[in-house]
């Protein structure tokens, strides 16, 4: 059966579909810059999974049950790693004090490029994969490396101030002291500055790259086909930024998760190091990824408290 990756009328329609549903989101829902409530935050990460689950389906269809299984399971991890990521979304807006109705704003242009820089990655993953085989057991050493740090920390820092890229843009374009109407760049005295809001989006992306060496791995333990690996990645990106307004309030809640994602990584990173020994099932794979989420979700929820994962850093 052909892949879908030697299909480019699919690659086509898949990415028209994405531009289709970001134009909707912000050039109907979002024009204006307010906050984003709960109950439409819940409203579109319902759509996005049903629509997510649509394309699974497809898939299955359209390319057996293997190829769909590979999708759900590579989905479902994506869209895990990305809860880390909502972690990390509060810590920058709460340190650079970022008002509540330009969030939507530094996600959406945050996770169009997102879109951009994971594409790059995953064709270069792709490329190193079939040219040098033993690549994936560097993969897999390092995602169980990540996974037991993500285990051992069971929390999440962020300090821009030490981020290179962030410190860069800082020495290159005078920043202004306000936010303005929410701008990205903005005239004063008869120069451009770079708004407060600019330096946030750039701490996102570069803060995003971080997490795509972590994630952009984890999805190749499950398959190998670049059509698969980058629409669930995009599904899953697509549901972040609405599933951020939904968590948001209830995040620190989920105490346990931190520890869940570390052990997801240390498994896939595991079944990395043993493709070539004892190939797990994609089926055994799908499963116990399911179930490590679910109970560190279920024990966060029910369990013995303990303090929150969520570590903010003092803005300077």
């Amino acid at each position: 059966m052909t892949s879908a990756a030697e299909r480019p009328l699919f690659w086509v329609l898949f990415l028209v579909g994405v531009l289709v549903l970001l134009v909707v989101d912000l050039g109907l829902f979002h024009r204006r810059a307010e906050a984003v409530s709960v109950r439409r935050a819940a409203a579109w990460s319902g759509f996005m999974v049903v629509l997510s689950t649509g394309f699974g389906l497809w898939v299955f269809s359209e390319f057996g049950p293997q190829k769909g299984l590979e999708f759900f399971a590579g989905y479902l991890i994506e869209y895990a790693l990305s809860v880390d990521n909502i972690f990390v979304f509060i810590l920058i807006f709460g340190y650079f004090s970022v008002p509540a109705r330009f969030h939507h704003r530094v996600l959406f242009w945050g996770i169009l490029g997102a879109l951009v820089m994971r594409a790059a990655l995953i064709l270069a993953g792709t490329a190193l994969l079939q040219a040098f085989h033993w690549i994936i057991y560097l993969f897999g050493a390092f995602l169980v490396y990540a996974g037991l740090k993500v285990f051992r920390q069971g929390g999440t820092r962020v300090e821009p101030q030490h981020n290179p890229v962030v410190r860069a843009f800082q020495r290159l374009f005078p920043v202004a002291s306000g936010y303005g109407s929410g701008g990205f760049i903005i005239r004063e005295r008869g120069k451009w500055l770079a708004t407060p809001l600019a330096l946030v989006l750039v701490t996102v992306e570069s803060t995003d790259i971080v997490f795509a060496l972590d994630s952009i791995p984890a999805i190749f333990a499950v398959t190998r086909d670049p059509f698969i690996v980058y629409t669930s990645n995009v599904c899953a990106i697509l549901g972040l930024r609405s599933m951020y307004f939904l968590l948001a309030a209830v995040v620190d809640r989920f105490v346990y998760l931190g520890a869940g994602l570390g052990i997801v990584l240390m498994f896939v990173g595991t079944k990395m190091l043993l493709s070539n020994v004892y190939p797990i099932p994609i089926g055994v794979s799908l499963s116990l990824v399911a179930v490590i989420l679910t109970g560190s979700v279920l024990l966060s929820l029910w369990g013995p408290g303990r303090k929150g994962r969520v570590q903010r850093s003092e803005p300077h």
